[in-house]
């Protein structure tokens, strides 16, 4: 979302400091101290007391990456008994794995490289996360397959504090302006994100 800060910037005739932080929980953190004027955060009902959203910008679908030679080939197989599923501690694709798990066993990695060496050591029949991060790590495992079907997604929004009420209304009407014009899915192209889409226009923030 660099690109998207930098025209934000233009727009407002400021100069674009980025900042990076390593959980959802600190960005919100850094938004109500006034660290941050804006961040891009995920939408999650938990946060909606804390911060503002915007409506969403755009879309990680979750699925899976399974190894060469699996038998998984849908969400159903990969929740059979006795399957064993890598997933990232305290992300939001483990909260909705988490939702719709019935029987997989779920093995907690403290990074996505951990998870996928899980997978790559054949510890697990396979690694749950955001289908960008998976197509990657596909691309590092000949033979594997990512899922085409989905279990959840994570919905991605600009957030400022709930104390700037206008900020929130200019940020919002931006987000559709640039869903609505194709801004956002040059933003998409020119980073080369894969798995990425961009968010209907008109959605609601929740």
């Amino acid at each position: 979302m660099v690109q998207m800060a930098q025209v934000i910037a233009a727009r407002l005739g400021v100069e674009v400091q980025l900042f990076g932080y390593p959980d959802p929980a600190t960005v919100v953190e850094c938004i109500k101290a006034g660290t941050c004027d804006v961040a891009f955060l995920g939408i999650n009902p938990s946060r909606a007391a804390e911060v503002g959203f915007t409506p969403p910008l755009v879309l990680y679908p979750f699925t899976f990456l399974v190894p060469a030679g699996s038998s998984i080939r849908s969400v159903v197989d990969a929740d059979r008994s006795g399957t064993r599923v890598a997933v990232l501690s305290h992300h939001e694709s483990t909260l909705a794995l988490n939702r719709v798990r019935k029987h997989a066993e779920l093995i907690e990695a403290g990074s996505p490289d951990a998870a996928f060496d899980l997978l790559r050591s054949g510890h697990v029949d396979a690694f749950a996360a955001a289908l960008p991060m998976l197509l990657a790590y596909s691309a590092k495992l000949p033979g594997s397959r990512v899922l085409e079907e989905r279990y959840g997604g994570n919905l991605l929004a600009m957030a400022v504090s709930t104390v700037r009420t206008g900020w929130l209304v200019y940020f919002s009407e931006f987000v559709e302006e640039a869903k609505a014009s194709g801004l956002v899915q040059r933003a998409i192209d020119l980073a080369g994100e894969r798995g990425i889409r961009v968010a209907p226009c008109g959605n609601s923030n929740g």
